[in-house]
C-alpha cells in the first residue's frame, strides 16, 4: 500500500527529463501557451464573430469573458485536484479537454453554442495553468534553475500576447474566425505528446480532499462579478437586479471565507495569506490583468467600430502593445538575478500607468501614432512585472501547496482580466457622451490600477526571495 505524500506517491510512470532539460519547459510552455494565445487572439475576431452569430455587444463580452468566468472560477478546483491526483495528471486531463471544447467552439453555429463552447474551454484552462507553474517548480528545484523557467514561462505568455491579435487577424481575414480555435487543436495534441514523454508523474495526495462547498461559492462570486459587471452597461448601474447580484456577490464572497476557516482541509489555506509576499503578488497580478486585458479589448473594438479597420489590421495596429510582454518577460528574467524582483515589478507598474494615462490624455480623436507609446509601455510594463509577481507568490508557497499558490495566482489575474473586460464593455455601451468617453475613461481606470499596484509591490514584495510558508 502506497502511502499518500511517499516517495512512490509520486513515482513517475517513465523515464524522466535528465536534470536540466530543457523538455519539460517545453512542454508545459506549449499548453499555457494555449490558454493565453486564447485570450488575446479572439479579441480581434469577436467583432466579426459577433456579426456573423448575431451577437449583441453583451453577447461579444459573454464569448470573451464566458471563458475566462470559467477559468478564474474553477482555479483553485485545477490546484487542489493536481495537488490531490498529481499535477501532471491533471495538467493533460486539461489539455485534452481544452482542445476538444477548441473543436467546439469552431464548429459552433450560434453565439449560444459557442459561448457554452467557450466555458468548456475555460474548463480545461482551469485545469492546465495550476499545473504548469507546479511541474516547472518540481522539474527545476535550484533556484537559478527556476527562475529562468519562470521567465521563460512568462516570455510564452508574451509570445501568444503578441501572436494573438496578428494571428487572429490574418486568419479571420483569410480562411475565417473559425479557424481562431481550430489552431488550438495541433498545438493540443503536441502538449500531451510532449508532457507524456519527458515530464515525471506528480506526487500525489489522497489525503487532501477537495472542498466542494469552498468550490461552489468561489464559482459563484465570480460568475456574479462578471455578470454585473458584463449587464450594468446595458441596464445601468443602478437597475435593481445589477444591485442584487453585487449584493449576492458579497454574500457568496464572505460564504467563501467563513467556509475556509472552518474547514478542515481547506482549498485555499487562510494561513498562506498571511503571508504578506503571496497576497500581496496575488492581488498585483490581478490589478495588472484588469489594467492591461481591459485595455486590449476595448482597443480591438475602438480600432475596428470607430475607424473601420479590418480584423487583420486591428491585429496590426495592436502589435506594438502586445509584442513588448514578450521582450519584457525575457529582460525581467534576465535582471532579476541581479536586482531582485521588486524593482522590476514597480518599474512595470509605473511604465503600465504612464501608458494607459497617456492614452486616456491624448484626447477623443488621436492620430494613431500618439497611441503607440502608451500601448507599449502598458505591453512592456505588464510583463516586466509579470515574471517577478509570479516568482515572489511561488516561492513563498510550500511544495506541498505548489498547485495551490499557482491556483491562487492565476485565480486572481484571470479574475482582473475578466473585470477589464466587463468593466470596458459596460463604460463603452454606458457612456452617455459617446464611445470614446467611455474609452478613456476605461484607460483612466487601468492606470489608476497600474499605480495601485505599483503601492503594493512597494509594501509586499521582498528585497530578497521569500522564504516558503509552513505547510
Amino acid at each position: 500500500m502506497v502511502r499518500a505524500g511517499s516517495p512512490r506517491a509520486g513515482r513517475p510512470d517513465g523515464p524522466a527529463a535528465p536534470s536540466g532539460s530543457r523538455a519539460p519547459l517545453l512542454a508545459v510552455c506549449a499548453g499555457y501557451f494555449m490558454v493565453i494565445l486564447d485570450v488575446t487572439v479572439i479579441n480581434v475576431a469577436v467583432p466579426v464573430v459577433g456579426r456573423e452569430l448575431s451577437a449583441s455587444l453583451t453577447g461579444i463580452q459573454w464569448i470573451t469573458d464566458g471563458y475566462t468566468l470559467v477559468f478564474a472560477g474553477l482555479l483553485l478546483t485545477g490546484g487542489a485536484l493536481g495537488d490531490r491526483l498529481g499535477n501532471r495528471r491533471i495538467f493533460c486531463t486539461g489539455v485534452v479537454v481544452f482542445t476538444l471544447a477548441s473543436a467546439g467552439c469552431g464548429l459552433a453555429r450560434s453565439a449560444e453554442a459557442l459561448i457554452a463552447a467557450r466555458l468548456v474551454e475555460g474548463l480545461g484552462a482551469a485545469l492546465i495553468v495550476p499545473g504548469s507553474l507546479a511541474l516547472l517548480q518540481q522539474a527545476y528545484p535550484s533556484p537559478g534553475a527556476r527562475s529562468r523557467a519562470f521567465g521563460l514561462w512568462g516570455s510564452m505568455a508574451g509570445i501568444a500576447a503578441s501572436a494573438g491579435p496578428l494571428l487572429g487577424g490574418l486568419l479571420v481575414t483569410t480562411v475565417g474566425w473559425r479557424w481562431v480555435f481550430f489552431i488550438n487543436l495541433p498545438v493540443g495534441c503536441a502538449c500531451l505528446w510532449l508532457t507524456l514523454r519527458h515530464v515525471r508523474a506528480s506526487a500525489r495526495r489522497p489525503d487532501r480532499p477537495v472542498d466542494w462547498p469552498a468550490q461552489c461559492a468561489l464559482i459563484a462570486t465570480v460568475a456574479l462579478l462578471v455578470a454585473v459587471l458584463n449587464e450594468a452597461g446595458r441596464r445601468g448601474w443602478t437597475d435593481p437586479l445589477i444591485l442584487t447580484g453585487a449584493g449576492l456577490c458579497l454574500l457568496t464572497a464572505a460564504a467563501f471565507v467563513l467556509r475556509e476557516r472552518l474547514a478542515r482541509t481547506p482549498v485555499l489555506p487562510l494561513r498562506l495569506l498571511r503571508s504578506r509576499a503571496m497576497s500581496g503578488g496575488a492581488a498585483i497580478g490581478l490589478l495588472f490583468n484588469f489594467a492591461f486585458y481591459g485595455m486590449i479589448f476595448t482597443a480591438s473594438l475602438y480600432f475596428q467600430h470607430q475607424r473601420g479597420l479590418s480584423a487583420l489590421r486591428t491585429g496590426i495596429a495592436l502589435f506594438p502593445a502586445v509584442a513588448m510582454t514578450m521582450f519584457a518577460s525575457v529582460l525581467s528574467g534576465r535582471l532579476a538575478r541581479r536586482t531582485g524582483h521588486r524593482p522590476l515589478v514597480v518599474t512595470g507598474m509605473l511604465l503600465g500607468a504612464a501608458g494607459l494615462a497617456g492614452w486616456a490624455a491624448a484626447g477623443p480623436h488621436p492620430d494613431y501614432v500618439l497611441l503607440v507609446g502608451p500601448m507599449m509601455a502598458a505591453g512592456f510594463g505588464t510583463s516586466f512585472a509579470l515574471t517577478g509577481s509570479t516568482a515572489t507568490v511561488m516561492s513563498a508557497a510550500p511544495d506541498t501547496h505548489s498547485g495551490t499558490a499557482s491556483a491562487l495566482f492565476n485565480t486572481t489575474r484571470q479574475v482582473g482580466s475578466a473585470a477589464g473586460v466587463a468593466l470596458g464593455g459596460s463604460l463603452l455601451a454606458a457612456a452617455a457622451a459617446g464611445f470614446t468617453t467611455g474609452l478613456r475613461t476605461s484607460m483612466a481606470i487601468g492606470a489608476a490600477a497600474y499605480l495601485t499596484a505599483a503601492a503594493l509591490a512597494l509594501f509586499c514584495i521582498p528585497r530578497k526571495q521569500p522564504r516558503a510558508v509552513s505547510g
